[in-house]
């Protein structure tokens, strides 16, 4: 299993794990974490799984594709250069730790 830690934006933190090839998405609202919803399901037809990408960890993921950057053009929280759709990113051994902040609304 992967690991992945979600900073609320309350102040909290959640962490859940995951399945290598699943979406961080998917890991997220299996375990229920407040704020990232994944309305559409994956599809890459909403942004209510918008998470910003701890700045250490920006590197390693590979870069926004040109229609994730399209529909991160749609998300209720301010878009920032670490801004990141969790249904696009899978998971696997070299992204077990990973940490993304929740923006205070996703919808």
């Amino acid at each position: 299993m992967i690991s992945i830690i979600f900073k609320l934006a309350d102040g909290q933190e959640c962490a859940v794990s995951g399945r290598e090839g699943d979406s961080v998405m998917q890991a997220a609202v299996a375990h229920g974490v407040p704020g990232v919803v994944g309305e559409c399901g994956g599809s890459l037809a909403c942004a209510t799984c918008h998470c910003y990408v701890d700045e250490e960890w920006v590197s390693r993921l590979d870069s926004v594709d040109p229609a994730e950057d399209d529909m991160l053009d749609c998300t209720m929280a301010p878009r920032r250069a670490e801004s990141r759709l969790t249904c696009q990113l899978t998971l696997n051994a070299a992204l077990n730790g990973l940490v993304l902040n929740v923006p205070g609304e996703n919808m």
